[in-house]
């Protein structure tokens, strides 16, 4: 296997977009990578696009053709994929572009993520996102993405005495980090009694213990190793890429306080990169939910199992912590346009490692995870990212 760096990295803006359409955003971050990059459209091999549900939020399927289409990339006949795995796209699709890279296939691919989710109203949002969850086996009796997290929520805090306020420290915690980064959907400070007070969703969870559905796209470039010289793009390794899968339906897994996929995909990954959990000095978890973080903490192994809750109330995941997660702002604050989320996680951990990340900035920082989650954690995957020697 060669090694693989991402050598360029472009995202739109995110939030409710009216005014732009799902080819525009996705041209507009593509080009953004491209651009970083230092290279030109002969230079790219192939195409990888994570999408959820373009077909039922916009009608628009054959989403890889599309996208290569605008990027002008038709000529040159490249290969160009779309990957579903529900919020999991992103990240599935960078691991594709990786394995495309490191087998040798390719030596330059871009990977893109992209949803645009705001031109449908709640109830079909909420309709299409209950999809990633077991269609026959809970959606069909009413259960939602939010109901089946809350039942997580409610047993973590059962088995482990997680609180409400510690929850909500989640929320505060990403919305002080996503006021400071630009594309931000939600860039503003929250306070902790306005998450506790915010409206019930799904007992115990409130509004403001969830992520929004947004639109908006984000892209990188990966290159091999023995290319990047070639190229302006300042590099950041991929040390290693995990993947796993579980049970669609939450009924049938092993435990309703941990994701078994996260555990392996983080196991894979490092093994392949010979490291420990100790050894990650920032992460960008797949904040879905509060009690996503937390839990997301514990399977990555950076505490204790249970500890989730009293980590991030000590302060242990702010970005002056021992670990600090989702400097972003987290899809809490970024927001969550669902095929883009794996794509822009790893978009800030590359800007973190590269030292160009302003305010957000995390000192000494080498080794950075970038963790995504599909449905109500089906499918997991990890990567980790180092610096360029």
């Amino acid at each position: 296997m060669r090694e693989v760096a991402i050598i360029g990295v472009g995202m739109s803006k995110f939030g409710e977009l009216w005014e732009r359409s799902f080819r525009s955003l996705i041209t507009e971050a593509g080009l953004a990578a491209v651009k970083d990059a230092g290279i030109g459209g002969d230079d790219i091999d192939a195409l990888y696009v994570g999408s959820m549900s373009a077909g039922r939020f916009i009608g628009q399927e054959h989403i890889g053709a599309l996208v290569a289409d605008e990027a002008g990339l038709t000529p040159a006949h490249i290969p160009a994929t779309r990957v579903e795995a529900a919020d999991a796209s992103g990240g599935v699709a960078l691991r594709q572009g990786y394995l495309a890279v490191a087998s040798g296939a390719h030596d330059v691919v871009v990977v893109g993520g992209v949803e645009k989710m705001t031109d449908v109203g709640d109830v079909e949002q909420t309709n299409i996102l209950a999809a990633s969850a077991d269609r026959e086996w809970e959606a069909f009796f009413g259960a939602t993405v939010p109901s089946l997290y809350a039942m997580m929520a409610t047993r973590h805090m059962h088995d482990y005495g997680t609180t409400r306020e510690q929850l909500a420290r989640v929320s505060v915690k990403n919305h002080e980090n996503g006021a400071l980064n630009p594309n931000a959907a939600y860039p503003f400070t929250v306070k902790l009694d306005s998450v506790l007070t915010s409206p019930l969703v799904a007992s115990p969870l409130r509004v403001l213990d969830m992520a929004a559905s947004v639109d908006g796209a984000a892209a990188v470039v990966l290159c091999a190793a023995d290319r990047v010289p070639s190229f302006t793009g300042k590099p950041v390794k991929i040390l290693a890429s995990g993947q796993a899968s579980d049970s669609l339906a939450l009924h049938d897994r092993a435990s309703f306080t941990s994701l078994g996929a996260t555990q392996r995909a983080a196991a894979l990954a490092y093994r392949q990169a010979g490291i420990t959990a100790r050894d990650v000095n920032l992460a960008e978890v797949h904040d879905a939910f509060t009690i996503s973080e937390v839990m997301a903490v514990e399977d990555l192994g950076f505490v204790e199992k249970g500890q989730g809750g009293f980590a991030v109330e000590k302060g242990v995941t702010t970005r002056a912590g021992s670990v600090p997660v989702n400097t972003s702002g987290g899809l809490k604050a970024r927001g969550h346009p669902l095929g883009a989320t794996g794509i822009a996680q790893a978009i800030e951990i590359t800007q973190q490692l590269r030292g160009n990340a302003g305010a957000r900035q995390v000192r000494n920082a080498r080794i950075g995870l970038a963790h995504n989650v599909g449905g109500s954690g089906a499918t997991a995957t990890v990567h980790l990212l180092g610096g360029w020697e």
